[in-house]
């Protein structure tokens, strides 16, 4: 967690995560990752939530994918997503999204909701790299290799 957010430029979230992410971190004792995720400009895409008051937050109620495209084009470090799979999801379908890194717990639950919704297109990835942690816990970094329609 710390390396991908010393990496990032800014995090973007869709309401539900950063209401989540906004109930914990301006509250979290102080250590390098409440201080990096209190300090990163978020950007939070929302039609319904009327304003977004954690530090360095700004809202945008239009299209996701032409504000991304526009940040895209800034130079500077990576955007950052943490969750947020319904953003995730318009992004892939746009084009926009150059590297997944999913996170996988050691645990079985039976049941869930699907990752990626709404997509239409089947999306080849190709592993780039893969970190097993004492924990159980496999982060796997992932580059998009194709596209079906």
């Amino acid at each position: 967690a710390k390396r991908l957010l010393r990496s990032a430029a800014g995090l973007l979230f869709g309401r539900r995560t950063y209401l989540h992410m906004a109930s914990y971190w301006p509250t979290a004792p102080s250590d390098e990752i409440a201080d990096t995720m209190n300090g990163l400009p978020k950007i939070v895409f929302s039609r319904t939530l009327e304003r977004a008051d954690w530090a360095n937050a700004r809202l945008v109620r239009g299209e996701a994918a032409e504000e991304v495209a526009r940040l895209r084009r800034e130079p500077g470090k990576d955007l950052v997503i943490l969750g947020s799979a319904v953003l995730v999801s318009s992004l892939l379908r746009a084009g926009l999204i150059d590297e997944y890194r999913m996170i996988v717990n050691p645990v079985i639950l039976g049941r869930g909701r699907p990752q990626f919704t709404d997509i239409t297109a089947r999306i080849g990835l190709r592993l780039t790299q893969a970190t097993a942690l004492r924990s159980g816990v496999v982060i796997l970094h992932y580059q998009i290799s194709g596209r079906e329609v």
